[in-house]
């Protein structure tokens, strides 16, 4: 039996109508006209247009795409450099456990808050000027993290650093919805985030062999010496808005991400969905080295390459992913009957099903593996099994946001990257607590069946009510 047939029995089929009531209800007040000699404004009145991003050439796409890669892959790695190196900082600065922690995790607080402020801005002023002042907030602040001389402003310079950090986070969704097509969005999202995901276990072997050579300080000073190359275009949307009082402008754009949370279903499933799956990451992440060294009486340097075997669950879950996704959506679009150019975004979410078993599995490996000190190998597999379903699961969420809301991305992926960063920034907090009452064997068994209550139901809420759902939902934008 094919792949594509076992997806189609775990997922009940879906309604595909043509009534034209079932799309986003979007009202949109009266606007003036488009000015036709704005030299910065995108509009397409033909579906083949060369200056159309999605026209573009496939050259000049992927080297887009790369760059933003590049930058993101950055911005993850800093988030998780410092984590072998906590013990040696608490030390240095005189912080107790916690306050190291929160060294660490405040970064992601930040990239809970700065997309709201940020993502509104590019959808006025164009993604270019927003991410090149963001490049500088966050190089300006990384300086400041390696000469600080005290926790405080360690960790306030940490915060302000992972605001500059923030704004890839959601514009990168964005520019990615500008130039690539629904169909294209799995085999592009993996190609994005395949170096992105190196960052996350990366950081921890750089910052893990340079806290036991050299100093902790580096393991933040390096990151000033990577540069951001960016691109942008204006919509317009944002054109017309740039029009319209500036008060109300900046009211609308501001407030939309908020907006979009409190009132879009879609948009709460997924920042709930996405926020966990993001948490365990970190959970992971922050206490992983901390196994190898108590536990397995590791040295410090030797406990950051464990992170390898993270990182390469990560970038083949992304690869399987993208594929997979393209083929399953190339699939169902095809034997839908709809008109040519026609698709529903729930069509990416057949692989989180089946994914989340995956995730459950090697929770649960690797922490009763830890729980007996079994060999590291058996831990790693574990972790690998983990980090391979965690990947699957959460990019189809994140293609679904893109199609579901393609003139807002950058808004709608700033409202859930703002309970998804939350998320991560608080659960590394209680980690070492949980695990110091229940052990990683229980400790792994609770996360893994919360994971399997919280994360099961969202695709199928999305898969059957989706566009019932995106046809109820008005808003004012």
């Amino acid at each position: 039996m094919s792949s594509l047939h076992r997806v189609q029995q775990i997922m009940p089929p879906i309604e595909v109508t043509a009534d034209p009531d079932i799309e986003m209800a979007i009202v949109v007040e009266a606007r003036p006209p488009v000015k036709p000699d704005d030299p910065y404004l995108v509009a397409f009145d033909q579906p083949s247009d060369s200056d159309n991003p999605k026209d573009w050439s496939a050259t000049l796409k992927w080297t887009v795409t790369d760059a933003l890669s590049a930058t993101c892959f950055n911005r993850i790695m800093v988030s998780t450099i410092m984590a072998p190196a906590l013990p040696a900082i608490a030390a240095e600065l005189h912080m107790t456990s916690t306050e190291s922690f929160m060294a660490l995790s405040i970064y992601v607080l930040a990239t809970a808050i700065g997309p709201l402020l940020l993502s509104p801005l590019c959808e006025i002023y164009g993604r270019k000027p927003i991410l090149h002042a963001s490049n500088l907030w966050f190089l300006k602040f990384n300086i400041v993290c390696g000469f600080a001389r005290n926790k405080q402003t360690l960790i306030a310079a940490r915060f302000l650093a992972g605001f500059g950090a923030s704004a890839i986070f959601s514009l990168a969704a964005a520019v990615l919805g500008d130039i690539w097509r629904p169909e294209q969005r799995g085999t592009t999202l993996a190609v994005y985030s395949l170096i992105p995901l190196l960052g996350s276990a990366v950081g921890p072997i750089i910052g893990g062999i340079m806290a036991e050579r050299t100093t902790w300080r580096w393991d933040v000073l390096v990151n000033i010496c990577f540069p951001g190359p960016h691109g942008g275009s204006v919509t317009v949307y944002e054109r017309l808005q740039a029009d319209r009082n500036v008060l109300a402008s900046i009211w609308l754009s501001f407030s939309r991400p908020l907006r979009l949370l409190a009132t879009h279903p879609i948009v709460q499933i997924v920042a709930v969905f996405q926020a966990f799956n993001y948490g365990v990451l970190y959970i992971v992440l922050s206490s992983f080295a901390t196994l190898w060294t108590e536990h397995y009486h590791q040295h410090v340097g030797t406990s950051g390459l464990h992170y390898i075997a993270i990182a390469l669950g990560e970038v083949v879950g992304s690869q399987v992913a993208g594929r997979l996704m393209d083929r399953i959506f190339a699939h169902l679009t095809a034997n839908a009957g709809l008109s040519e150019g026609e698709s529903a975004p729930e069509w990416h979410l057949p692989l989180v099903l089946p994914s989340v078993r995956i995730v459950s599995s090697g929770l649960l490996v690797y922490g009763w593996a830890a729980a007996f000190h079994v060999h590291w190998m058996v831990v790693d597999i574990g972790a690998f099994l983990y980090s391979f379903g965690g990947q699957i699961v959460g990019q189809p969420m994140t293609a679904y946001i893109i199609d579901a809301y393609p003139e807002y991305v950058s808004s709608a992926t700033a409202a859930t990257r703002f309970v998804t960063s939350m998320y991560a920034f608080a659960f590394p907090l209680f980690t070492p607590a949980m695990y110091r009452v229940l052990g990683y064997g229980w400790g792994n068994t609770v996360i893994s069946l919360a994971a399997v209550v919280l994360l099961v139901p969202a695709p199928l809420v999305l898969w059957r009510y989706g566009a019932r759902l995106r046809t109820k939902t008005v808003m004012i934008f």
